[in-house]
């Protein structure tokens, strides 16, 4: 391995929110929702993009996206736009391929759920900074706090599941360039739908370092977490980051 590596990062964003118009009875991307002055994917960005050390911000995004180029974010000298897939891993792959002129097999790639606008750039610094000498890569998440049940399908618990050990994972998530083309390459070819990055790297047998981040990094899922996300955002610009992950 020779030479510095560079950080880039990838946002998948090409998927429709289901979940989202179903509840809310609207036909806009859940990426596209108003959130405070902005957009939802927007704060991610821009979340994104306050951390100098990122060249370029690859964003994956439907074909026939017609919200996107009304964006102000769309024109940022450091975005970039390419075609996604139907699946997160097949948009995340899209953009690891189209920076492979510039891309050391070495070098940092952080993915970022396009849909979660609250994540502190602290944290993000803390997952560079943590991983950057590390051999395989991480992730952000947070020990999980709430006593968790196994139910069936018709909502009965059938036990309580110990949560010792137990982390929820978030994004970004970080890894070598070269590490994660080739295991979502694997993916795409045998057909498999990881949950996330580190699941396609996991299969290699390597094994991903989580990096505590914080519980205020909420995924936009349904409509009220967009109240939840303008609670967070406000809190998050009223004063200093508290310490506790």
């Amino acid at each position: 391995m020779s030479g510095a590596a560079d950080f880039w990062a990838i946002v998948p964003a090409a998927g429709v929110g289901r979940r989202m118009q179903q509840s809310a009875s609207n036909n806009r991307p859940k990426q596209y929702l108003p959130l405070l002055d902005k957009t939802v994917i927007e704060h991610s960005l821009h979340r994104l993009l306050s951390l100098s050390q990122l060249r370029q911000v690859v964003v994956a995004l439907s074909p026939d996206d017609p919200h996107w180029d009304t964006l102000e974010v769309s024109s940022d000298s450091r975005v970039e736009r390419v075609a996604g897939g139907e699946e997160r891993h097949v948009s995340v792959f899209n953009a690891l391929k189209a920076l492979a002129d510039r891309a050391a097999e070495h070098d940092w790639v952080l993915v970022h759920d396009a849909v979660r606008p609250c994540v502190s750039p602290a944290c993000i610094r803390r997952l560079m900074d943590n991983l950057e000498t590390h051999p395989v890569g991480g992730l952000l998440g947070y020990p999980l706090a709430d006593t968790l049940k196994k139910v069936d399908q018709a909502g009965a618990v059938e036990r309580t599941v110990d949560r010792t050990g137990m982390w929820a994972a978030a994004t970004p998530q970080m890894f070598r360039y070269g590490t994660l083309m080739k295991a979502l390459e694997a993916f795409i070819a045998e057909g498999r739908l990881p949950t996330d990055e580190a699941m396609a790297v996991e299969s290699f047998g390597l094994r991903p370092q989580m990096v505590a981040g914080r519980r205020d990094n909420i995924k936009i899922t349904v409509p009220g977490d967009l109240e939840l996300a303008t609670v967070i955002i406000n809190a998050q610009a009223s004063g200093p980051e508290p310490e506790e992950h």
